[in-house]
C-alpha cells in the first residue's frame, strides 16, 4: 500500500492556532525571564553601590525608575499624623500590616513616602495596632527606593485615605492628592536606623525574581506548539494508510 498524506482542513487550521498560541505564549514567557533577570542585575548592583543622598529637587519619572533597588539616604522628620496601614501583609506566616509614613526632606515641604516596617495583626480585633514608635524630630533613615508598595487583591469597595486608615491598597499619587502633601514619586522601604523597639519588623522580603519558572513555561508553550504540529502529521499519514 502506498503511504499517502491525506490534507484535511479543519484539523490544519486547529493545529495552526494551537502552533501561534504556543509559539506566542512561549515568546511572551521569554520576555517575562528577561525582564526578572534584568531585574535581578539591577537589585545587585544597587546594593552593591554606595547610598545616594536623596534631596528635595523633583525625581522626574524616568529617573526614579532608574533608581530603584538603590540604597539611598534622606534627612527630615516623619508626619506620623498621616500614616496609613496596608492590610493583607504577612511576615513569616503571620497575618499583618505595612506601615506607611510621609517623610518631611529637610529644609522643604517636598516629601516621601517611607514604609516604616511590618505590624502584626490583633487577631480578636482586626483595627486594634500593636504599639510602635515613629521618631520625632530631625534624623537621616536609609532604605532602598522602590516604585510602589505592591498590590495585593482588593476586597469590597476601597475605603478613602484618610489618617491611620486600614487599606488594602494605596498608591502614592491616591495619598498626595488626599493629604494634600508633595510627594517624590517613589518609595523607601526603611531600613536604618534601627527601630528602638522590636516594632515594627524591617525584615522586608526580596523582589520576585523567578526568571527560571518563566523559562519553564516558555518550554511547556513550545513543547505545546510542537505536539500539536506532530500530532496534525501523524494523523494525517495514519488515516491515509487506512484508505483501501
Amino acid at each position: 500500500m502506498r503511504i499517502r498524506f491525506r490534507f484535511r482542513w479543519i484539523p490544519f487550521v486547529v493545529m495552526l492556532l494551537l502552533v501561534v498560541l504556543g509559539i506566542s505564549l512561549a515568546q511572551w514567557q521569554q520576555r517575562r525571564a528577561e525582564e526578572k533577570l534584568a531585574r535581578a542585575a539591577k537589585l545587585e548592583a544597587g546594593n552593591l553601590a554606595a547610598p545616594l543622598q536623596l534631596t528635595a529637587a523633583p525625581l522626574p519619572l524616568a529617573e526614579a525608575q532608574a533608581i530603584e533597588f538603590r540604597r539611598v539616604n534622606v534627612a527630615g522628620h516623619f508626619v506620623p499624623a498621616w500614616t496609613v496601614y496596608l492590610d493583607n501583609r504577612p511576615y513569616r506566616g503571620q497575618a499583618g500590616f505595612h506601615v506607611l509614613t510621609p517623610f518631611q526632606i529637610d529644609g522643604s515641604s517636598k516629601h516621601v513616602l517611607v514604609a516604616q516596617g511590618w505590624l502584626p495583626r490583633n487577631n480578636q480585633d482586626r483595627t486594634k495596632l500593636p504599639d510602635y514608635s515613629t521618631p520625632a524630630g530631625t534624623i537621616t533613615i536609609q532604605g532602598v527606593v522602590r516604585l510602589n508598595a505592591g498590590h495585593v487583591m482588593q476586597l469590597g469597595t476601597a475605603p478613602p485615605l484618610t489618617p491611620h486608615t486600614i487599606v488594602q491598597n494605596a498608591e502614592i499619587s491616591q495619598l498626595a492628592q488626599a493629604s494634600g502633601l508633595d510627594f517624590q514619586p517613589i518609595l523607601i522601604e526603611q531600613t536604618a536606623p534601627p527601630a528602638i523597639s522590636q516594632l515594627p519588623v524591617r525584615d522586608w522580603p526580596a523582589p520576585d525574581l523567578g526568571a527560571d519558572k518563566h523559562r519553564g513555561y516558555a518550554f511547556q508553550w513550545y513543547a505545546l506548539a510542537l505536539m500539536a504540529f506532530l500530532f496534525f502529521v501523524l494523523t494525517g499519514f495514519r488515516r491515509a494508510n487506512k484508505q483501501p
